[in-house]
């Protein structure tokens, strides 16, 4: 029961595969461009601040995910 309930109050709301369109907000210690969607930060290395970029999830955590960035 406990761990069902912890489980599911950190899901994540990307799953590894799914492709989004967002706007770059910040950039991560290691430089890498920060993303949100729902909220949920998303590291996207190789993208700058200020551009709205496609995405592809290739990776989540518990509470970020890492996403490669996809060609338009």
């Amino acid at each position: 029961m406990f761990g069902d309930y912890r489980k599911e109050s950190y899901s994540a709301p990307v799953n590894v595969g799914e492709e989004y369109k967002v706007k770059i907000e910040d950039l991560g210690r290691d430089g890498d461009g920060i993303a949100r969607v729902e909220g949920f930060v998303i590291f996207v290395p190789g993208a700058k601040v200020g551009e709205e970029v496609k995405i592809k999830i290739s990776a989540t955590r518990r509470k970020f995910a890492f996403a490669e960035l996809v060609e338009e």
